[in-house]
């Protein structure tokens, strides 16, 4: 009998851990809930789940060094999924409420409030995926429901931003 993938749930003080939970246990997986870096470091994949502001989740990351754990899993090719504010958080920056917060850094962009009305955005759309995504094995050209007011913008913070 193989055994199931273990994916470290990283517990930083944000996100929906109990949903985030039951739908990494969907997908086949022992879920282990925690901030321990070795246990992070050592997992199959890790999960870094996030709701509310930017800001929030970023200090909470901090304080459990979840930067540094996101950085390194990635540095050596290991598997890491953010979730909502959790994949936001790996852009360079964000921009909430006038606030500018650096974020991890592992992606090029600003996460910044969208210029649509209604905001809100909400709807089903589709999500153009990279040939051969794992994350997206068996799901492509289907259908996803969101509900997001920010998005990325692609470059650097303005000139003279303080991060």
């Amino acid at each position: 009998m193989s055994r199931r993938p273990v994916v470290a749930l990283l517990d930083y003080g944000s996100g929906n851990l109990h949903s985030a939970t039951r739908a990494v246990e969907a997908a086949g997986c022992e879920v282990l809930l925690t901030s321990d870096a070795a246990a992070c470091l050592s997992a199959d994949g890790l999960v870094v789940p996030g709701v509310g502001a930017y800001a929030a989740c970023m200090e909470g990351l901090l304080g459990v060094d979840g930067a540094g754990l996101v950085t390194r899993r990635l540095a050596s090719g290991r598997p890491v999924l953010g979730i909502c504010v959790g994949h936001q958080v790996m852009f360079a920056g964000g921009v909430e409420h006038g606030r500018q917060t650096a974020g991890i850094g592992v992606l090029p962009g600003v996460v910044e409030q969208l210029q649509a009305r209604p905001l809100p955005h909400m709807g089903w759309n589709t999500v153009d995926a990279v040939a051969g995504s794992a994350l997206f094995a068996g799901v492509e050209g289907e259908r996803f429901y969101f509900v997001h007011s920010y998005g990325v913008r692609a470059g650097a913070f303005p000139a003279g931003a303080r991060l």
